[in-house]
């Protein structure tokens, strides 16, 4: 039976943390929603535990673009949310996305919290969902959701190395401004505690500015620490 929503999740040598990740799944998977993971080729075990623990695997040329549009090449749903690996849905993400698009919404993103007690990162999240509800502009931390013949419409995710939600979030908000979910999805602050929290928010700032004056993402991808995908 076709599922009414589809949950896909981009990976790269997520072994340590993917069982765990995907268990968390298993309540929405016992609701009826479908869990596809889609490895960029990774070295380690991930897809082994993402065959074991969802309810399909495959791989695709690596970057998130091309791995969640061959996700969602592989499974016919009414609904798709993109979920990063390290990020945690609510217990009810399948009631809360279907009550968002009820109504003229075709699109949305739930509230972002970083797993950190540092106030600093407390603060970056706020200022990520109030600069997400001026802009209507979501990222991938925020678990997008949209409805698939939408998103099917639109062409997908532009096949690019970095930046692709921020391009997705554009051209869907010609068709309608996100549903922003004030309840919140909770993502590692692990690149935050590796790199230092001031040097990774100056980072950011630091390629999304040169996204918008038309930096190749492919560069920007490679500064943001992105493994290139193999020729």
């Amino acid at each position: 039976m076709k599922p009414e929503l589809c949950i896909v999740l981009p990976v790269l040598n997520e072994a340590p943390t993917l069982a765990s990740r995907l268990q968390a799944l298993q309540p929405l998977r016992q609701r009826g929603v479908r869990v596809i993971v889609v490895d960029g080729g990774s070295d380690d075990d991930t897809l082994v535990l993402a065959r074991a623990h969802a309810d399909m695997a495959l791989v695709a040329p690596r970057g998130r673009a091309s791995q969640m549009n061959a996700g969602v090449a592989a499974c016919a749903a009414d609904i798709f949310l993109f979920l990063h690996a390290d990020t945690q849905l609510p217990e009810q993400a399948d009631a809360l996305v279907r009550a968002a698009l009820s109504g003229d919404k075709v699109w949305g993103r739930f509230d972002v919290r970083i797993a950190s007690a540092n106030p600093l990162l407390r603060l970056v999240a706020a200022l990520m969902n109030l600069r997400s509800r001026w802009t209507g502009i979501a990222t991938g931390d925020q678990a997008m959701f949209v409805r698939a013949e939408l998103f099917n419409a639109v062409g997908g995710f532009e096949d690019m190395a970095l930046m692709e939600d921020i391009a997705l979030s554009r051209v869907l908000n010609r068709h309608s401004p996100p549903a922003c979910l004030h309840t919140t999805v909770s993502t590692s602050a692990r690149r935050w505690e590796q790199h230092g929290v001031l040097r990774t928010i100056l980072l950011m700032w630091r390629l999304r500015a040169a996204y918008f004056f038309g930096a190749d993402p492919a560069q920007l991808a490679l500064k943001y620490g992105y493994q290139p995908r193999p020729r």
